[in-house]
């Protein structure tokens, strides 16, 4: 019997409203190694990004909410599954779905495709935290960032932790 995945199998990219965002990122010489392939740390850079430029496509800057004192968006978990290799020049498609909400935490199943073939799966959590003195503390996410996101759209085996 094998494990359960935490990943359901995966949708067309295209598909309309599969996905709350799409982001696209060319692969640089600085993205691979020695042999072209990207280095498997930048995936989550790429999935960074997406979510960054989501959250600025309903409004807002990390940087301003931070500058202004109300806190920032942290990672708190990650998993990720390696499908397919990206390589030098492609141009990757990295999608973000939002699958849970909490008072605190968001939770986002994210994928990176090149065209129509997928390369990788991840569930990333992100929580807010409030600064406090020179440290951050836990706590709720502002009501007029929860009141702009979009319905969590899940599917049953990706709220399965692995």
């Amino acid at each position: 019997m094998s494990p359960p995945t935490a990943f359901p199998p995966a949708p067309d990219v295209t598909a309309p409203d599969t996905w709350h965002f799409r982001h696209q990122v060319r692969i640089y010489w600085e993205d691979t190694d020695a042999g072209g392939i990207v280095f498997y740390g930048n995936y989550l850079k790429y999935m960074e990004r997406a979510r960054t430029e989501w959250l600025s496509a309903l409004g807002f800057s990390q940087e301003r909410l931070r500058n202004g004192g109300e806190g920032m968006f942290v990672v708190g978990e990650t998993h990720l599954r390696y499908i397919k290799p990206a390589r030098l020049d492609d141009m990757l498609t990295v999608t973000v779905r939002l699958v849970e909400l909490g008072r605190a935490t968001i939770a986002f199943v994210q994928e990176v495709w090149r065209g129509d073939t997928l390369l990788t799966q991840g569930r990333v959590r992100i929580g807010w935290v409030a600064p406090f003195e020179d440290h951050f503390k836990p706590a709720r996410i502002p009501a007029q960032i929860l009141a702009i996101l979009p319905t969590p759209n899940p599917k049953p085996s990706e709220l399965d932790h692995p």
